[in-house]
């Protein structure tokens, strides 16, 4: 039996990537939701300050240790999980802020010990959906900024990169779909 696809869908934000891993839920996917901002709000929520403008060493810790455990609680499920980000997100975002040497090492030997398949699609800058809100707080260049970042941090990490179309969300989900060998429809 072969194992079933860990997919990640990630690119800079504001690029779609929620809406599109919604209409993957709603044909029957499994997804697993982005660590980041659930790290963000709870954080916000109980006054903490494992926040990227506050204190980022701790919220990437953290954005680290989650990502690893939605990567293995993963391995139990038989079929396609879909992740809103994966665990070379956290490199790039160290990378990104420029955190110690000591957490990029940490976080490129989970990138090795936790293989996604091994395409990865990233959702690119996309300035006609681009939106901030609470927990997204970086404007278009920033974004564009780090998409290149994102690109290369996965390559880097063996990954062959995909860009998912400027298309809509459910071109953008059959495309995928197609990508993967999952094309029936669902």
């Amino acid at each position: 039996m072969t194992q079933a696809k860990q997919v990640v869908i990630s690119g800079g934000p504001g690029a779609g990537k929620t809406a599109l891993l919604e209409e993957l839920r709603r044909r029957g996917y499994s997804c697993s939701s982005e660590v980041a901002r659930e790290i963000i709000q709870q954080q916000v929520g109980a006054g903490g300050d494992a926040l990227p403008w506050a204190d980022r060493e701790r919220y990437a810790r953290q954005m680290l240790n989650r990502s690893v455990a939605a990567f293995e609680e993963s391995l139990r499920i038989g079929s396609p999980v879909f992740f809103d980000r994966g665990i070379p997100d956290t490199l790039c975002y160290v990378r990104l802020v420029g955190l110690s040497c000591e957490l990029e090492h940490e976080a490129a030997i989970m990138c090795d010990r936790h293989r996604y398949w091994r395409q990865v699609f990233l959702a690119p800058p996309w300035r006609e959906i681009y939106e901030t809100d609470s927990e997204r707080r970086q404007d278009f260049d920033e974004a564009v900024k780090t998409y290149s970042l994102m690109q290369k941090t996965y390559e880097d990490c063996g990954y062959k990169v995909v860009q998912i179309p400027l298309a809509s969300v459910e071109e953008r989900a059959a495309f995928l779909l197609g990508e993967i060998g999952e094309a029936r429809l669902r």
